[in-house]
């Protein structure tokens, strides 16, 4: 594929400037030239990155960039001393090439937006984009030009902590947020000073690590990962994507950082991929506790023949190159095709030509904060509404607010973030009592954390929900519960947070519960004696206010749900694009109770002490007015291959507010050479009526959207009947079918 180089304000050989906008001729040339004139030590120090400016930016480490020791600086420094390590590169190194800075800006920058699973949880690719717009302005504003997100691993597993980087479990959901990730970080040109490179990470099959465990083995056969697993990073290089990252697990035997199949054939070979691909931290040397390098300078010389360009933080490639070169045992183009990729990045970013960028310091602003408002109100889903609970009447006298996650700043930002400001957080206590005085807001935390379990707090809890006309508890996980190396093995609300539901309960109000959290969780108990409950994930700096606005109907939830959430984590994995199997549950299986194995009936794939069907299936999602699916047409009852068809339906507010529903098409190949899903994900449509309008919703099919890949690894469109619905979510809809012909 074509690689959308974009405008370049300047062209540079080495000095003179030339007015006119580099073609992809014009950078290359600028990399070859510069190429020539490095040494080895200066190409190796090229392809290493440091932490180094995490630590006190000492005379050591001005010097060590004096002598062009490393090409990248990771999650480094403040703006001041990233500026000053900058002019250095530029000015007192023999060749000025610029650092690279590198940050982990995962769901925002100083503006913290709803986590990346939140944000899938919009279904809204226009109010990702703008999110990462901003993020990248915050960044570059403070010298960082390289973010490791959007992280698209595919993930299945509640139970795996880094969910919650992820856009969830289906590989068209994710390959459109994929795009729009890339394009809000990257903009239209990287040489735009508000840039910032986008890095497609973990390369490749992560989100499957066994057990739900992080850094854990994946075995995942061909067909699925080409199916799933890699779509959405087929996805981010069709958006132009500038970098890769590999990933910690051992991929069918073999670590990513020394995974020629995937870094070369896939990549490189069938993708066409011409950016740059960095390890993850430390990956390199930690194949040698994989057992498939013996040392260091085994585990160097495994990463850069499979085609690793730079290694994070570790030192095997500095330690070993020049030595693995004089060997023979890396060639020295393998090393010249590396520093390639590193410098044309640099040159698409303008580093070489750009001003030293002065330090300075960014804040919130209003724009920013209202972005951050809309993204966390469009991600939180509502799962309960039992009798219209929500929305809450303004009139209403009293409100109890209880809850660890009520007025805790850190804990509703999520994992990954790294420079927020307190005082930027605004939390729905602190909303609350501004939208209905203090006087009307009644709040006792009940726990100090999420994971506390002393019940002292109860009774000032209790007697707050005795008073109140109605109760809100704010529940879920703190931040350290979730992202890198925060698998659970439970998925229950932790600590004593179910019996405080309970307590709360006695009261006999109306019981409101709102959950953030960073994955999905189990909550039957707390879903059985709440009337309605919001899902809010860790929804950024302005969850507070998007919260309050819901409850209290200033808006009208609209998000739904990217993964399934199970019942029990005994169902993990359970995601709704599965193989239906030779013995499916029967509909007369399903109600179990859960717990308690019912007596054993028929031979099915089914549990006998659970119902087979999840909590709540993907897609779903409520809203505070009532929509209608009517009148599925087909364009024409058959296709031609490489022909398109239409598939429409009507689709109604029924309901007394105004509202946003999110339209999603399905397909089903009933019959195909490799056994398909029973439902698949081909489009969804967010589409806002007016109480009592009716709007068609069509979606175009073209025979290519309907190929996966066969035995032989071809992706292809096989003829043949195809089940298709327009649908709420992936378990209900109206159903047609046509044929491929």
């Amino acid at each position: 594929m074509a690689w959308p180089y974009c405008a370049f304000v300047g062209f540079f050989l080495l000095g003179a400037v030339v007015s006119t906008a580099a073609t992809d001729a014009e950078v290359d040339q600028r990399v070859e030239a510069l190429l020539s004139r490095m040494t080895l030590d200066e190409k190796i120090g090229q392809m290493s990155q440091s932490d180094r400016l995490m630590t006190p930016f000492s005379d050591e480490v001005r010097q060590l960039i004096r002598q062009g020791r490393w090409g990248s600086l990771f999650n480094a420094g403040n703006p001041a001393e990233r500026a000053e390590a900058q002019r250095i590169a530029r000015t007192e190194t023999r060749l000025g090439i610029p650092i690279l800075f590198g940050r982990d800006v995962i769901h925002g920058y100083r503006t913290i937006f709803p986590i990346p699973l939140g944000q899938a949880a919009t279904w809204d690719p226009d109010i990702v984009e703008q999110a990462g717009r901003t993020a990248a302005r915050e960044a570059s504003a403070e010298g960082i030009r390289w973010t490791f997100a959007p992280m698209i691993d595919i993930a299945r597993d509640p139970r795996w902590g880094r969910i919650a980087e992820s856009p969830g479990e289906d590989p068209y959901l994710a390959s459109i947020f994929a795009a729009a990730m890339v394009r809000g970080f990257q903009g239209t040109s990287l040489a735009d000073p508000s840039a910032i490179a986008a890095c497609a990470k973990h390369f490749a099959g992560y989100g499957a690590a066994e057990a739900g465990r992080d850094y854990n083995s994946t075995w995942i056969a061909e067909i699925l990962l080409r199916d799933v697993y890699l779509r959405p990073f087929h996805a981010a290089v069709d958006a132009g994507v500038a970098s890769f990252m590999t990933s910690f697990n051992a991929l069918n035997g073999v670590p990513s950082s020394g995974n020629e199949f995937l870094l070369r054939r896939i990549l490189r070979d069938e993708w066409k991929f011409p950016g740059l691909v960095v390890s993850d931290y430390q990956s390199i040397t930690e194949m040698t506790l994989h057992g498939y390098a013996a040392d260091a300078r085994d585990a160097a010389r495994e990463a850069a023949n499979a085609g690793v360009d730079m290694e994070m933080v570790s030192t095997a490639y500095f330690d070993h190159l020049k030595s693995l070169v004089s060997s023979g045992a890396v060639a020295g183009k393998t090393i010249d095709d590396a520093v390639r990729h590193i410098l044309r990045l640099k040159f698409l970013l303008g580093l070489f030509d750009a001003p030293i960028p002065a330090a300075q310091t960014v804040t919130v602003t209003p724009e920013s904060l209202a972005v951050a408002q809309k993204a966390a109100t469009e991600s939180v889903v509502l799962l309960k509404n039992d009798q219209n609970l929500l929305p809450l009447s303004d009139t209403v006298g009293s409100l109890a607010v209880i809850g660890p996650m009520a007025d805790a700043p850190v804990d509703q930002l999520g994992t990954w973030t790294i420079d927020w400001r307190t005082e930027d957080v605004r939390t729905p206590l602190a909303e609350l009592r501004q939208m209905l005085g203090n006087g009307r807001v009644l709040y006792a935390p009940g726990l100090k954390t999420s994971r506390d379990s002393s019940h002292d707090g109860f009774a000032a809890a209790r007697d707050a929900a005795d008073r109140a006309d109605a109760a809100v508890l704010f529940l879920g996980e703190e931040q350290i519960l979730s992202g890198e190396a925060r698998s659970r093995a439970f998925l229950n609300l932790p600590g004593a947070q179910e019996e405080l539901v309970e307590e709360v309960a006695k009261a006999g109000k109306p019981v409101v519960a709102v959950i953030m959290a960073g994955r999905p969780l189990t909550f039957h108990d707390t879903a059985a004696r709440a009337g309605a409950i919001l899902y809010a994930w860790h929804p950024g700096t302005m969850g507070g206010p998007a919260i309050a606005d819901l409850l209290f109907g200033r808006a009208v939830p609209s998000g739904r749900l990217p993964v399934t959430f199970p019942r029990a984590v005994g169902q993990v994995p359970i995601y709704y694009a599965h193989l239906n199997t030779g013995r499916p549950a029967s509909a007369s299986e399903l109600g179990i109770p859960m717990g308690t194995p019912a007596k054993p009936t028929g031979y099915t794939s089914k549990y006998i002490d659970v119902d087979v069907t999840p909590e709540y299936p993907f897609g779903y999602g409520l809203s505070y007015t009532n929509f209608t699916y009517e009148n599925l047409r087909l364009s024409a009852p058959s296709v031609a291959m490489g022909g398109s068809l239409t598939i429409s339906a009507d689709i109604a507010n029924r309901g007394r507010r105004e509202g946003t529903e999110v339209v999603q098409l399905y397909i089903h190949d009933v019959v195909a050479s490799v056994a398909q899903p029973v439902r698949l994900l081909k489009g969804f449509r967010r589409v806002a009526l007016k109480p009592g309008e009716m709007r068609t919703v069509s979606f175009a099919i073209r025979t290519e959207d309907l190929a996966f890949y066969n035995q032989q690894m071809k992706l292809v469109t096989e003829p043949g009947r195809f089940e298709v619905w327009i649908a709420p979510d992936a378990e209900h809809g109206i159903k047609g079918e046509f044929v491929v012909k």
